[in-house]
């Protein structure tokens, strides 16, 4: 007898009468008739060459092959239904390794509050933190190598996206820079040297691109940088201007030297998006995290 041949109905009979000591109390607990927890028995006993079962008194008292089953059975049962059913989930002992993709922006801007609240919520839990260009080599929101998004939004089958708040691109030069006042001009502007920022699938990126465009000015790329964070640190030690998102600016610009330079640009902003798959959206763990993410981002957006 293979266990592929054996009819796993039978099994759970099995260990609800053992659990009950009584056919009658069996059937009423699976909600079937005597007879149908008797003939299950039945099929039992002949797959297995074992009476597993014998009357005593009122009730049945199982054999010594039935006693060995029991214990393997039980777990087995259990962990099966636990496994269906769900695991009950308690922040306070849940041990999950949750995983966040982020730009460095927001790395540096709000992962500082993510990981607090995350450290106060659930004590137990990991956070693994991705880049966005990490994300995208993995498949991005719909793989299975992240949990959820913090970023300018993508789309696509099973992605849902929740609006946090919106991301304003901002020009900024070093403190010291000889030929930048405050505001600079149209042809001020054009004859700037810039460090620009290549991130996987950057929205903001393009949006930058066709603001220059509609003033019809051509950027001069002195310098390609894979960070928002990198190009900060260029900016602060040359010449060269870049475009940063403002949040960024906020908090790297004092320490930094950076200031804030006004153009005749249009704004350019972006909305940050948390964005998460359809496999993970009914997951007790996986909608808390989301809970704890949001709540954080919008106390640390509300700061001055």
């Amino acid at each position: 007898m293979t266990l592929a041949a054996l009819d796993l109905n039978l099994l759970l009979t099995l260990d609800t009468v053992l659990a009950e000591r009584s056919v009658a109390r069996a059937a009423r607990r699976l909600h079937v008739t005597p007879s149908a927890i008797s003939n299950a028995l039945a099929r039992l006993r002949a797959a297995l060459d074992d009476p597993l079962l014998v009357r005593s008194g009122r009730g049945v008292v199982p054999t010594p092959r039935a006693k060995a089953l029991a214990p393997a059975l039980g777990r087995a049962l259990r962990d099966l239904e636990q496994a269906i059913h769900g695991e009950a989930f308690d922040p306070a002992t849940a041990e999950r390794e949750l995983s966040l993709a982020m730009a460095d922006v927001i790395q540096v801007v709000k992962l500082p509050a993510i990981a607090a609240a995350l450290a106060a919520a659930m004590p137990r839990a990991r956070l693994r933190v991705l880049s966005i260009d990490a994300l995208v080599a993995a498949g991005g929101v719909g793989g299975t190598s992240v949990d959820a998004v913090l970023g300018a939004g993508e789309t696509g089958p099973g992605v849902r996206s929740l609006p946090l708040y919106e991301e304003q691109i901002v020009l900024v030069a070093r403190a010291g820079h000889p030929a930048i006042r405050r505001r600079v001009t149209k042809a001020e502007l054009a004859a700037l040297r810039h460090v620009d920022v290549q991130v996987a699938a950057g929205l903001g990126n393009q949006r930058l691109a066709a603001s220059f465009a509609a003033l019809g000015i051509s950027r001069h790329i002195a310098l390609s940088a894979p960070t928002f964070t990198a190009a900060a640190a260029v900016v602060a030690g040359t010449d060269l201007v870049a475009a940063l998102p403002r949040s960024l600016v906020d908090v790297l610009g004092p320490r930094l030297a950076l200031r804030q330079v006004r153009t005749p640009l249009p704004r350019v902003a972006t909305r940050i998006n948390l964005l998460w798959h359809e496999r993970t959206h009914a997951d007790p763990a996986q909608r808390f995290f989301r809970e704890l993410v949001v709540r954080a981002v919008a106390a640390r957006s509300e700061k001055p």
